[in-house]
């Protein structure tokens, strides 16, 4: 049976519950589950894989304050393992990788040194575990137990280590270390640019056509004045692409006044003030802010000592504030009745009442706990949450009369079955519903038969649910919203968007066709001004162009004389990724993410694959309900699709006289198309060697076992090709690899050090097999 997404994280999130809300909460946590670190045996030492990780995300002088180190000695060791000079890292980089520099550390450091090299207070970094969407949950919900880093001079045998890692540089990198030759975050400046050919889009029938900014922060962006996630040049090229709106993540006890704990909103007011200046500068470019309400938020137990009348159900260590509760009704109302006066004009809000955060007393299905909501259905609280936000937004309105009041979306993300039909007709007629599109389609790839829960590209919506919940809807008076992922999706998230524009298309004529009022065009990724969005665009202009005619027009613009081919490749490319092994499990397991950065290990992890961010070695995760022979053919069988399309589209536009400009658009079209093939074949490779290894292990044949030698040397040297190719398109485009929630998935050093690790394996681990032989 498919898990929803709800159901896939349900079991993380609880095991998390009352360790997010409170300071050291990740120490917390390892106290309970006591893990060690992984070993990292391609590196001398830990000190050594520390420099390496960091080398170029965190400045020099860092580095050595953490290690106890100085400098010059800091220098002299990246010298001795053939890390480049130094580079200046800025300020806006630091604060725009900080996930990046915690994901890569997990495994190394411990909480104080994590906290020394980021340079922040413990309460900083619980809020980024806790608020930078579930980043805790993404790392694994458990911090492995490290020892201290401290700087100490090579003794004989790690120099004897330093001189076979400096060796194998040499061999492997010819010229030298990959290098990021476009700088990291250039696509920030490049899209802070006022677009050379601004493209006006006629009127849509698609009305929202909102999603998320490509590279705004998540946690507390509005406390941040000097990261621009809506730089002037990048709400011109959103609006060139064909959106309409944006949106934005908030908290509300830090938006507005938490009458309880003021100090919990301190600056409250900045924030506000700060909104309402993007809502200004957003609207000159004809674009909205929406606001993220999932709320209340659950609170530490702590806090209910002295206010136990709010208390409503107990997970864990927290405890909601029921809002069948009086005075969390008004708060909630005087909330929504400060954001709306203080900047009346936003363009909506978008309220989630069933995610991974625990906010009201059903939120999680456990209302029957609470002495107030027992008495009440999940549905009545629902619909009655739901009515508070629009209380509070028409009471904020009312000195306003000459503005046109935000709009109210209720999204039924996680709303359990049989929920809607009850919920949906008891919401304020003045609201809309909005369903994710693709939920319930059926599918069957490789012979293997799914339900889609939501982030595919792959799979063509609109769903059953959805339609179902939107005829509720209208029935009912309400307008109805398709939550798509027209960018890109969790099925890969590492590329600006996935060039599988016939598939976009079609999904966007199926709306068309269902009569969908709006569209909410991404979650977190997927923001990018893509020719995904153009395309959507493009079909919502008319109720009679078609799929192929939308494409052709975005193609020809973008790409000129090459847009022939360019449409041609994209109808491949889409027929190639309907191919993909869907499956929420795998969409959150597998490496898809960090594909040839993952590493490879000789025995087994026995560490669990986390959401999007730590995939380990954990194959039966990876897979799903997919046979593992199955699963690899899938991923290659994609892989595969898209680099025979990609080599037809080079023959065919290699000869062209293209303008530099135009050129290099192809350029980066290719290197998109061309990541996505490396990360599936990377995850085929990945997957096979793991099914390799552990069959390795228990074979007692001498002629099999030699065979499994032979096929895991093979998978080691594709895999360090792979990771060389992926280094190259990395390093010429600052885009790949990066997502807004999650930033860097990896960098060049990444790459290399998986090429380290594989010649590891290869010159350490199979020997030792082969002489056991």
């Amino acid at each position: 049976m498919t898990l929803t997404r709800k159901e896939f994280l349900r079991s993380a999130t609880l095991a998390t519950a009352g360790l997010l809300a409170i300071p050291s909460s990740f120490a917390v946590a390892s106290r309970s589950i006591k893990k060690q670190a992984l070993a990292l045996s391609h590196f001398p030492d830990r000190l050594h894989a520390f420099l390496w990780r960091n080398w170029g995300l965190v400045p020099v002088d860092r580095l050595a304050a953490v290690t106890g180190a100085k400098p010059a000695d800091i220098l002299k060791l990246a010298a001795t393992i053939g890390l480049p000079e130094a580079k200046p890292v800025s300020p806006d980089q630091m604060q725009r990788s900080y996930l990046t520099v915690i994901r890569r550390n997990w495994h190394l450091l411990p909480r104080e040194q994590m906290l020394e090299l980021l340079g922040w207070t413990d309460e900083e970094l619980t809020f980024t575990l806790q608020e930078d969407d579930f980043f805790y949950i993404k790392l694994g919900s458990l911090k492995p137990d490290c020892d201290p880093i401290r700087f100490r001079a090579s003794s004989v045998e790690i120099q004897k280590k330093e001189k076979w890692l400096s060796d194998v540089i040499r061999e492997e990198f010819r010229t030298g270390l990959p290098q990021h030759r476009e700088p990291l975050f250039q696509f920030v400046k490049e899209l802070s640019k006022a677009p050379e050919n601004t493209v006006k889009q006629r009127p849509s029938g698609f009305s929202p056509r909102f999603g998320y900014a490509y590279f705004a922060l998540f946690g507390d962006p509005l406390l941040q004045p000097d990261i621009d996630p809506y730089p002037e040049g990048y709400l011109a090229q959103m609006a060139a692409s064909g959106m309409d709106g944006t949106w934005l993540h908030i908290v509300l006890s830090k938006l507005t006044p938490f009458p309880w704990e003021p100090a919990l909103s301190e600056h409250w007011e900045q924030r506000l003030e700060n909104l309402g200046k993007l809502v200004s500068k957003a609207g000159r470019h004809g674009i909205g802010i929406y606001l993220y309400l999932n709320e209340p938020r659950f609170m530490p137990l702590s806090f209910f000592e002295k206010h136990p009348e709010l208390k409503g159900v107990q997970i864990g260590n927290q405890a909601a504030l029921c809002t069948s509760h009086p005075a969390v009704q008004k708060y909630l109302v005087d909330s929504m009745a400060t954001i709306t006066s203080r900047v009346p004009g936003l363009a909506g809000f978008f309220s989630i009442t069933a995610s991974e955060n625990h906010t009201h007393c059903w939120s999680h299905g456990k209302g029957a706990e609470c002495p107030r909501c027992s008495k009440r259905s999940p549905s009545a609280v629902i619909a009655e949450l739901n009515q508070l936000y629009l209380e509070g937004i028409n009471q904020g309105m009312a000195a306003h009369t000459q503005q046109k009041s935000p709009a109210l979306i209720a999204w039924d993300w996680g709303w359990q079955n049989g929920w809607a039909e009850e919920i949906i007709p008891a919401l304020p007629k003045r609201a809309a519903l909005m369903s994710v599109s693709e939920w319930d389609l059926e599918i069957n790839r490789g012979g293997v038969k799914n339900k889609v829960g939501e982030y595919s590209i792959s799979s063509v919506g609109p769903g059953p649910r959805a339609l179902r919940h939107w005829a509720i809807a209208r029935k009912n008076g309400l307008k109805t919203i398709a939550k798509i992922q027209a960018g890109c999706t969790w099925e890969i998230a590492a590329v600006p968007y996935i060039p599988a524009l016939e598939n976009v298309a079609r999904h966007a004529e199926n709306l068309r066709t269902a009569q969908v009022d709006g569209l909410m065009l991404g979650w977190t990724l997927g923001g990018y001004p893509s020719p995904n969005l153009e395309v959507v665009a493009e079909m919502g202009s008319s109720s009679t162009i078609t799929g192929q005619e939308a494409m052709q027009k975005v193609a020809k613009r973008r790409y000129g004389a090459a847009g022939e081919a360019v449409t041609k490749a994209w109808r491949q490319f889409s027929k190639g990724f309907s191919e993909f092994p869907y499956h929420v499990g795998v969409v959150y397991s597998a490496p898809l993410q960090a594909g040839p950065s993952n590493l490879l290990w000789s025995n087994p992890t026995s560490y669990k694959a986390s959401m999007v961010g730590l995939a380990y070695d954990d194959v039966d995760s990876w897979r799903a309900n997919y046979p593992v022979e199955t699963f690899i053919s899938q991923m290659q069988k994609v892989a595969d699709t898209f680099q025979d399309a990609l080599a037809r589209l080079r023959q065919e536009t290699d000869g062209l006289n293209l303008p530099t400009p135009v050129r290099k658009a192809l350029t980066d079209e290719t290197g998109v198309a061309e990541t996505l093939a490396i990360h599936y074949s990377s995850v085929a490779n990945q997957t096979s060697f793991v099914v390799a290894r552990d069959k390795l292990a228990g074979e007692k044949d001498k002629r099999k076992r030699a065979e499994l030698v032979a096929l895991l040397e093979g998978i080691l040297r594709r895999e360090i090709t792979l990771a060389k190719r992926m280094a190259q398109l990395q390093g010429d485009d600052s885009r790949l690899g990066f997502e807004a929630s999650n930033h860097y998935f990896y960098v060049c050093n990444d790459l290399a050090e998986k090429v380290i690790n594989c010649r590891d394996l290869l010159d350490h681990w199979l020997p030792e097999v082969a002489k056991a032989l």
